[in-house]
């Protein structure tokens, strides 16, 4: 039985012995083989080439931060004396972003604006207007707003930082053929007229913003400023209906074609627009991450 026995393990031993060497056998093979595919071009591995780098989406950032947009009263004057002075404001102006979501919108674009009032019912008042103004620098950034109420045309200049205001909603987004719209004032009511119930109307975030080509109509003279002139450069009138080809020609003895060759006229404003646009990213991290 011991002999027996003893046999059987030697049996079992050298089998695996040998099971163990046809693996390794198979092993060596299957390497070779692919080695020798491999090195098949001049007997040289293949350059090893690194995997890409994977994309980092930020789901964090909102659609409306797609579009690079810089307010423009973030940009100072090109006569500026005291640059500690708007760094300080732009800080400032900063720290009131966190607070109150101040939205893009341009000259044309109708908003709705909230503001706290003591002595309405609501302890606030809600205005809809299309904007037909902007100016201002700094903390001093203001808008205007004109609708026409009761057959009144009616128009509130609103500080953008005042402390006051608490909503600002854009309720269509869009761009006229001019960076003022101030000649709404002599034109028919029909234009300015915007209703208070109005819904948003959907834009998309990360396209262009559309341009309204609408050009008025206007009510007879007089005007307010003689809006044919060259000076004003206005393209949303139809002046074909209103003024006469006589008249015309006569306002255009006020051009200054000269002008178009003043080089310092013009004010290039693309590297302060980076500089200040990366700077308040970075204060806008800071504080949200405080």
């Amino acid at each position: 039985m011991a002999a027996s026995a003893k046999s059987l393990e030697i049996c079992l031993f050298s089998s695996k012995l040998l099971r163990n060497i046809q693996l390794r056998n198979e092993r060596f093979l299957s390497t070779s083989g692919c080695r020798l595919v491999a090195g098949s071009d001049g007997g040289r591995l293949p350059k090893f080439t690194p995997p890409p780098k994977p994309v980092i989406v930020d789901k964090t950032q909102n659609e409306a931060a797609l579009r690079k947009f810089l307010s423009p009263e973030f940009i100072p004057p090109r006569q500026r004396t005291n640059p500690l002075k708007f760094y300080m404001e732009r800080k400032d102006m900063v720290r009131r972003r966190t607070v109150i979501d101040l939205p893009e919108f341009y000259v044309g674009s109708i908003l709705s604006v909230t503001m706290a009032d003591p002595n309405a019912s609501g302890k606030s008042n809600r205005f809809v207007g299309i904007c037909i103004q902007r100016g201002g620098k700094g903390l001093g950034a203001t808008f205007i707003l004109r609708n026409i109420i009761n057959s009144q045309g009616v128009e509130i200049c609103y500080e953008m930082y005042n402390p006051r205001i608490q909503e600002i909603r854009v309720l269509k987004l869009e761009k006229r053929l001019d960076d003022n719209l101030m000649y709404l004032r002599d034109a028919l009511p029909e234009y300015s007229t915007v209703d208070p119930e109005m819904k948003p109307v959907p834009v998309s975030a990360s396209g262009e913003v559309p341009v309204n080509t609408l050009k008025v109509k206007m009510r007879p003279r007089p005007w307010s400023k003689r809006w044919e002139r060259p000076k004003f450069d206005i393209r949303g009138i139809r002046f074909d209906l209103c003024v006469s080809p006589a008249r015309m020609e006569r306002a255009q003895k006020w051009a200054k074609p000269w002008q178009e060759f003043e080089m310092l006229r013009e004010y290039d404003t693309s590297k302060i627009e980076q500089e200040i646009s990366s700077e308040i990213q970075q204060e806008m991290s800071k504080l949200k991450s405080t």
